[in-house]
């Protein structure tokens, strides 16, 4: 087996500077949010496709809206007729811009909500939300402040709350790996084993641009970690640039790492989304967001966890409905990526499904 490529290779490769695929959107802005809330300041999204039915994909922590292309290709490119993407960074990466303020997956959800409310998508039941891990946290939150826009909610390696499922000292070594100042080729290592599954990083690149797909993720994370958003302008002062930052990281990684929704919080969204809506993904080897989390957020959406003592439950017309719950054996993390198609055939799924439902008027 040949060994990953350097930083230093991967950026001779002929293939590098197409890492990040050209997908032109069909339209791009900046929304003013936070007014009032340590703002304002300005979210940047494209949206990608002209169909009827809209989804909105949250991207996880310390990532870019870049890295739906594979999603944004097969929904809002080869699909525009029928899809409309909506993809953006949330505060403090890419594009966006960074206050120097307090994140929290609330706060963030909240910036969804002006971003939706910009680009006119406020109709009930009319958006499709996406979230991977923090994405999934946020859109946790969306879920409780307007579960009557939301068409279908997919839960993609996120948790409802993190809790140690791992030992002590494992647990802490990894909490301390994500800020520990490294070289790029240790934190390209690092993150590829946090990230997805060693079978996967070795295979043959799935889209024949590189040698393995270990190395396809390399030079798209080379692009974040190396734009001029790192330096001058823009780099940490509270306005954008174009790429990652490490204080933008660590805001938004005290704001996973705060996220905490009770069960009668959880079973309280699956009630005003509706079980049937909901989708929750996972991988059984995800090192970042371990598998029982999964399972803990299954149990709750479904009402089966225990509410505490003098909490009254909230009223469920759909209460012997389950959600769908798909857990893939010996995958990691980024499921969009490691089973793009799989991944893609489930969301089409529910998307299907719940769009029956809104053309039945059931909820």
């Amino acid at each position: 087996m040949a060994a990953p490529l350097s930083a230093a290779e991967l950026m001779a490769h002929p293939a590098y500077k197409h890492a990040i695929w050209d997908l032109p959107p069909t339209t791009k802005g900046r929304a003013t949010v936070g007014a009032g809330r340590g703002g304002p300041f300005q979210i940047a999204y494209e949206i990608h496709g002209h169909g009827p039915i809209r989804i909105a994909w949250i991207m996880g922590l310390g990532a870019l809206k870049t890295a739906w292309q594979r999603q944004t290709k097969s929904f809002g490119h080869d699909q525009a007729d029928r899809y409309r993407c909506l993809i953006w960074d949330n505060r403090g990466m890419g594009e966006s811009d960074r206050p120097l303020v307090r994140y929290s997956t609330s706060e963030m959800a909240r910036d969804a909500v002006e971003l939706w409310d910009h680009v006119g998508w406020t109709q009930d039941r009319g958006v499709h939300v996406v979230g991977v891990s923090m994405g999934g946290m946020i859109a946790q939150e969306l879920a409780l402040m307007v579960p009557e826009r939301i068409a279908s909610l997919s839960l993609v390696s996120t948790a409802a709350r993190l809790v140690n499922t791992t030992s002590f000292l494992e647990n802490l070594q990894q909490r301390i790996n994500l800020f520990i100042p490294r070289s790029l080729d240790e934190q390209l290592h690092l993150n590829k084993a946090l990230l997805f599954s060693r079978s996967w990083l070795a295979a043959a690149d799935d889209e024949a641009e590189f040698p393995t797909n270990g190395d396809h993720f390399a030079a798209q994370e080379l692009h974040k970690r190396t734009g001029t958003g790192n330096s001058g302008g823009g780099a940490d002062t509270g306005t954008a640039g174009t790429g990652f930052t490490r204080t933008g990281f660590i805001l938004q990684a005290v704001a996973a790492g705060w996220h905490h929704k009770t069960p009668a919080q959880v079973r309280r969204l699956a009630a005003r989304v509706g079980r049937r809506r909901i989708l929750v993904v996972h991988g059984s080897a995800d090192r970042m967001i371990t598998v029982p989390h999964a399972h803990t957020l299954q149990r709750e959406l479904d009402g089966e966890e225990e509410l505490a003592p003098g909490r009254e439950g909230t009223t469920d017309e759909d209460a012997d409905e389950k959600i769908q719950c798909v857990v893939f054996e010996g995958k990691g993390h980024v499921l969009l990526w490691e089973m793009r198609s799989e991944f893609t055939a489930l969301v089409e799924g529910l998307i299907a499904r719940t769009e029956a439902l809104n053309a039945e008027g059931g909820g």
